[in-house]
Order: C-alpha cells, then structure tokens, then sequence
C-alpha cells in the first residue's frame, strides 16, 4: 500500500470512473473496456471496501465539446467531501481538456481526495505530484490535437485525390476501389433525370416539388443502412438532388463547416455551407454523372437568379405582373414594388417604395401596372412572332412528352409494386400456416402491396384513356393560331408564369421614371443581347380607371356619330377589333352608354336631313361623280375628309364639299369621263365602309 493513502481516505468511498469515447469503441474495443473494470480488483488491494463505479459516459469525448454527466457528478461527489480517491485505468480517461482536468485537480487538492490510476497514487496537495498530474494532463490534451490533426490532414488529403467516399446519396453506389457509379436500379435512374427535366421546364424548385405532388409521384431516399426507400417528396430532398455535384459527375468535399456556439454554457455545433470557390475538394469529371457539368452549373445559376436581390428578379410567381422584380427606378436606382388591388386583387401598380419604408424618404414614383405591362407584352409580341409558329409546333410536342414522362413513371412504379407484392406472397407461401402471429402479419403485408398495384394499375388506366390522349395539333393549326398571337397572349387563359419566364428570358432590366409635366411614364427596356428601347406611355390621370374606354375610340364614336346610329357605329367598332375597356365586344346599347358619358350628340333625322355631315358614297351622289373618283382624290389629299378607323366610312362635310377644291375634282372628273359615272339606287350603301 502506498504511503499516500491515509486512514481518512479509506473511511470516504472510491470512485472508478470508466468511459470510451466512441460508441464504436464501446462495441468493438471490448478488451478496453474489461481493464477498466479491472480497476475495482486494484482499489480494493489498497484498502477500499466501498467503490462506486460511474460508467454513464461510455460513447463520450473528453474533448470538452460533449456534457458528461458521469464526470459532472463525480466532481460534484468530490466537492462534498465523500470520495476518498478517484481511479481510471489512465489519467486521460478524466479529461483531454485543461479546464476539466484543472477544474479536477483543484478539487481534490481542496478537500484531500487521492488520483489513481493503474501505476501510480497521486496526492494533488503534494508539489511534485500537481506538477505532475499538471503535465501529464498537457500531454494528454496535445497528445489528441496531434491525432486528430493528423487524422483530418490524411483525410484531406484522400479527399484532394478524390479517393474519399464516405457516403454516397441516392442514385449512386459506392464500389470497393472508393469511386461512385450510378445506380443500375432503372426506375431509380429515372426518377432523378425526371427531377432535373422538370426543374428545366419549371425554373424553380417549388414549382417542381409541386408538379411531382400533383402528379403523385414518388422519388428514392436512402435509409442510415443503405437501402432505397420510395416516399413522398419533400423541398429538401428535391434540393438535394439540384445542388449536389456528384449529379454533374464531380467530386467535391468540403462543402460545409463545422462551427461551434456557447448558449446557456453549452457548446453547441452547427453546419453552414460553404461557396464552391471554398471547397477543399471540387473534380469535374471524376465518374458519370445524370448530368453534364454545364448543366449543373446552369442550374446553379438560376437557383441564384431565384433568390431575389439588389440585381436578381427572384424567382417567377403566380401574379399577374410581368415586370415582377425587373422595373428600376431612375430616381434612386432601387427596384419597384408591385401591390395589387381591388376585391379580386386584380388591379396591379408598381411605385417605389424602399426608401420610404426603409430609410423615411419620401415615396419617388408610382404609376398603375396594367397599360405597361400591356406594352411591354407588345414590344415582346413584336420579337417573338417571327418564331411563333415553330415554338407552338415544339410546345405541343413538349406536352405530348411531358404525358408520356408521367405515365412511363407510373409504369415503372406499377412494375416495382407488382414485385413487392410477388415477394410478398412468397414470404406468405413460405410460413406456417398454423404460425398465426406471424402469417397474419405477412397477409397483412400482402394486402398492402396489393392495394398498391391495384392504386398504380387505375391511374395509368385514367392516363391511358382516349379521352386524355388528343391528338397535337398540326402546323397548319399553328399557323392560324400565330396570326392572333396578341389575343392568344392577353387572353385570360394564358399561364402567368410562363409569360414571365419569356419576358425574363428576352429582358434584363427596365428602367422606369414619371415625368409629371407631360403626364407620361418613361420606361427604358434594357433588352438581353444589349439593345435598349425607350417607350412613352400616356400616365392614367387621377380619377380615372383603368377600365375606362380609350380616347382614341371615344374620338372614333365622336366622329362616326355624326353619319351612323348606334347600331352602325357598334358594327364598325367590332369589325375593327375594338373592345370596351373590360374586354367586351361592343353593342347598340354600350355605344349609347358611351355616347351619353362623353356629351355625344346622337343622330338625329333632322341632322341627316340637313346633310351638314355625308359619307363618301353620299359625297359622291351630291358631287355627281363615282365613289371611286372621290376615294382616290381623298386619298391624294386633293380633298379634305375625315376618316376615323381603318376599316370604317369616310366622313365629309357640306362647306368641303362646297369649296373650290371639290369643284376642280369635279370638273377634272368631267374631262376625262364624257359619260361620268353616277351611282345608281342599287348601289347606295356599296361604299359606306369603303376606304
């Protein structure tokens, strides 16, 4: 027995503190473990008869990152003044850290409690002894610095060789010469080459998380053991997949760092992402991949553009406007806000508000949003519809095989169940029949496989119905449909988000002001191939909607009224492709509605008795010379007249047709005609909408 070892010390019990610091070495350093409960046989051959072994920390390090409770409480034990020795197989055991080991031995030299281990007897009031149990904790805590540092740098260096496989995702498999090949499950292979086709067609990942839900389809994950399970996508695994390189056939390692936060006392770890510029490890080409590795990088790049800042639009939402994120002000160069009003928020307006809002400016521009996005889709429709006909004919095949992508999908999942389901009954076949606790389960399991394909076969029977499959419209359908591409563009049916996929495609930024002396917006297109256009929209005046019907048919009504009853002026407004301000076609009682609005006059039949307003046919009667002779000399300006839509009447009046001029195209009419042309009672309405 040691000197050291007093009578006081054997009356207070003796702890064994045991611990490993991995669960891996709790289950496979098995030797480890029993030298450590070998301790109890030396401290009972220096005298204690009471010992308490602390094993709770088994799977801890003593690195001071972890709490161990084990610890904790024997250092509580020992500042009561109830432990008379503390032992582990090695000193290391207690601590790797200083703060611990200090906090230990400052304890035990307090209250005269020993240290022993499997060589020695420590006594912490003893000089020589703290000094030490002092070094030997130092070289402990260097002892793990230098092993893990060599540890990590060996690591790294694996990894800059590309030869580091810890894990691979779904998809891929790791082989034994540590490279990733793909997955030879083929219904897993298509699973994910679905992923990055949608997310081409969509631009998002929402939009793509949504379109697999809405279509009920499944996509692969990797359970902790390794095998693949089919469950219901979620934004995170979806994501995954779209940012992960090993999809573009790279290796990368380094992604992320660790870091380490104190709350409450406590360390606590987190994980952040690193840039790719920061990667320890980053090697295109390393084995094939779902994807090339420009393609990653063009997703990567619309995920940032999707992320809406100081120079990004954001991503493409479902509101109606199409300059979402792309309208600067000219003022203070900051983005403009849309707002969208009404019952059915469906009137839109774009002002620019940031300053305001953060810093107290006062507000800089605002200006209603329907008329200028109506612009703008005519400055769009102006440069795509050289090519409209042949991106209809690509569409249409696109939404063939966008059909085709699903079914195929729900085939090879029919496939996939109709085997589980095959395995099932097999397992159930093999049991024992009168094992009921185990043949119930395996029926149940069997029923469920079987609801499944029962679940499968009925969707791809509703896919496969005639009724769904239509035939793609021809080139010829598409040529016709290319001739009313603004209809087809400002109609209600048009998706929102795939018109401002286009505009963000063909535009880069518009920059917008207001100039309030002419009552105008001024938007600056910066195109992407670096064109700039400059467009002056008339700005809405106070008081107005935006459903009011434009000036320039009011002028129209305004003039026609003067030669034609409601009824008429409806007819030419609808031949000329003129709508009211809601988009309806116009009939006898709006243009009356319109009329009494705007102050004007109807026609009255003692204003078409007086003849102060003719059209070109009556001018040709009053004049005694044909409708074409008075058309081509109002078309050579040789007389004045007035006419107010394209396809529409010519408007004279009586004091024109009274003056000189009138009278020389007459008599040049006469001269070169013996036997002029003078139109009879049949033909009195033939050139009422002549031009």
């Amino acid at each position: 027995m040691s000197d050291k070892i007093k009578a006081h010390h054997l009356q207070r019990k003796a702890v064994l503190y045991i611990r490993q610091s991995t669960a891996f070495q709790v289950l496979h350093n098995q030797e480890s473990g029993r030298l450590q409960y070998g301790m109890e046989t030396r401290l009972e051959q220096l005298g204690w008869r009471e010992i308490e072994v602390i094993d709770e920390d088994l799977g801890c390090s003593a690195a001071g990152m972890v709490t161990r409770h084990g610890f904790e409480r024997m250092v509580a034990e020992v500042c009561l003044g109830k432990v008379g020795a503390v032992a582990a197989r090695e000193v290391s055991r207690f601590a790797r850290n200083s703060r611990e080991w200090q906090q230990l031995i400052e304890m035990c030299r307090v209250v005269d409690t020993l240290l022993i281990d499997q060589d020695t007897v420590y006594a912490p009031r003893l000089g020589n002894d703290r000094l030490l149990l002092g070094l030997k904790g130092s070289l402990n805590e260097y002892e793990l610095d230098l092993l893990r540092a060599r540890s990590v740098e060996a690591r790294h260096e694996k990894a800059r060789r590309g030869e580091l496989v810890v894990v691979a995702p779904v998809g891929f498999l790791k082989t034994e010469d540590q490279r990733f090949e793909k997955d030879p499950d083929q219904r897993v292979q298509e699973a994910i080459l679905l992923v990055f086709r949608k997310f081409g067609e969509l631009g998002s990942v929402r939009q793509t998380l949504l379109w697999f839900l809405e279509e009920g389809l499944q996509l692969p994950a990797r359970r902790p053991d390794g095998s693949i399970v089919w469950k219901r996508p979620i934004y995170a695994s979806v994501w995954r997949i779209l940012t992960n390189p090993i999809y573009g056939g790279a290796y990368a390692y380094g992604k992320t760092a660790a870091t380490v936060s104190y709350a409450d006392g406590q360390p606590r770890r987190a994980r952040s992402r690193k840039r790719p510029e920061q990667w320890l490890a980053l090697l295109p080409g390393a084995h094939e991949g779902y994807i090339t590795w420009q393609e990653f990088k063009n997703i990567q790049q619309t995920l940032a553009e999707n992320v809406q800042g100081w120079q990004r639009p954001g991503a493409v939402k479902h509101g109606a406007a199409l300059l979402s994120g792309l309208l600067r002000c000219r003022r203070c160069g900051r983005k403009l806000v849309v707002h969208y009003t009404g019952n059915t928020h469906g009137f839109l307006r774009y002002s620019c508000v940031r300053g305001q809002l953060d810093q107290g400016e006062p507000k800089c521009i605002a200006f209603g949003g329907i008329p200028v996005d109506e612009a703008l889709g005519r400055e769009i429709l102006r440069v795509v519809q050289p090519g409209a006909v042949e991106a209809a004919v690509l569409a249409s095949q696109e939404a063939v095989h966008q059909r085709d992508e699903v079914r195929e999908a729900l085939e090879r999942d029919l496939e996939a169940a109709r085997y589980q389901a095959q395995r099932a009954r097999k397992q159930f076949d093999a049991v024992d029949p009168e094992n009921r606790l185990v043949a119930d389960e395996l029926e149940r399991r069997w029923n469920q496989t079987l609801e499944r394909v029962r679940e499968l076969e009925e969707r791809l029977k509703e896919w496969s119905c005639p009724a769904t499959n239509e035939p793609p419209a021809t080139v010829e359908e598409f040529q016709d449909l290319a001739a009313d591409l603004e209809a087809i563009w400002n109609g209600g049916h048009a998706d929102a988000r795939l018109k401002k996929r286009i505009v963000r495609t063909l535009i880069h930024e518009v920059v917008a002001d207001v100039d309030s002396a002419a009552g105008e917006i001024l938007l600056v297109i910066h195109w992407r191939g670096g064109v700039h256009t400059e467009l002056r929209l008339p700005r809405r005046r106070r008081g107005t909607c935006c459903t009011a019907t434009s000036k320039d048919i009011v002028a129209a009504v305004r003039s026609l009224a003067r030669v034609c009853n409601d009824t008429a002026i409806a007819g030419v407004l609808n031949r000329n492709a003129l709508r009211t301000g809601r988009g309806n076609r116009w009939t006898r009682e709006r243009v009356t509605s319109l009329r009494c609005k705007n102050d004007i006059p109807v026609l009255t039949a003692e204003e078409r008795a007086s003849r102060r307003w003719l059209t070109l046919t009556d001018a040709a009667r009053l004049l005694d010379i044909s409708s074409r002779t008075m058309r081509l000399a109002v078309e050579r300006g040789q007389i004045a007249g007035e006419h107010p839509l394209p396809d529409g009447p010519w408007i004279f009046s009586r004091e024109i047709l009274e003056s000189e001029a009138a009278q020389r195209i007459v008599a040049q009419a006469r001269h070169h005609r013996t036997n002029p042309a003078v139109p009879g009672s049949g033909d009195e309405n033939s050139d009422f909408f002549g031009t």
